[in-house]
């Protein structure tokens, strides 16, 4: 089982065929959803990771993730989608509840791995986030389907009315805090790190037994 970024990003993460429930995941999860199901011993859980860079076009999430719950809605007693609105505008909750599949509560994984609560709360309207997932793929993800390694100068189009770069820290690693910081660099942001750890992602899946 590859779980690379890159194929992460390009092709998803196959599921097993084992247990009684289906997470079916955005690839930038798989990571983290793997490292809870092995901390805890969820043997009753498999993952399923459709790519992670449908995140550049949302409008293709709910599409994707249909064909996803019948493909495999067979081989399982429950599947849960470990996606939040992620862009769709609605959409995606909208197929869920039409196919009666449960999914994750928030706007997108920024909110429930800082608390979706305490992310309305915050109200950030001129904060760029970062997960571990999209520091690591930050060309992938923010550069290139911006253009701004051929372009540069779209770079105040694009980030001038923001102020900070919150880096949402699910683990502690020192090397990755570096390359947020030359992220926000980059993109002429303060900087801050949070240490959210996997926040209601870890909080939801406890709840599926």
């Amino acid at each position: 089982m590859e779980t690379d970024d890159r194929t992460l990003t390009e092709k998803g993460l196959a599921p097993k065929g084992q247990g009684r429930i289906l997470l079916l995941a955005c690839g930038a999860l798989a990571r983290e959803i793997l490292d809870l199901i092995k901390a805890n011993g969820w043997s009753h859980m498999d993952l399923h990771c459709l790519p992670a860079i449908l995140h550049v076009r949302p409008e293709r999430i709910p599409d994707a993730v249909e064909a996803a719950i019948l493909r495999h809605r067979a081989d399982y007693d429950e599947i849960f989608v470990v996606y939040a609105d992620c862009g769709t505008g609605g959409r995606l909750a909208a197929l869920c509840a039409r196919l009666g599949v449960e999914m994750v509560a928030g706007p997108h994984c920024y909110s429930f791995f800082e608390g979706n609560a305490a992310f309305a709360e915050k109200d950030e309207v001129d904060c760029f986030y970062l997960t571990d997932f999209l520091v690591r793929q930050f060309e992938s993800f923010i550069v290139k389907p911006l253009g701004l390694d051929r372009h540069p100068d779209l770079l105040e189009m694009y980030f001038g009315n923001y102020r900070t770069l919150v880096y949402q820290a699910q683990t502690d690693d020192p090397a990755l805090t570096e390359k947020a910081k030359a992220h926000a660099a980059y993109l002429g942001l303060a900087f801050e790190r949070r240490l959210t750890g996997y926040g209601e992602l870890a909080t939801t899946l406890e709840t599926l037994r």
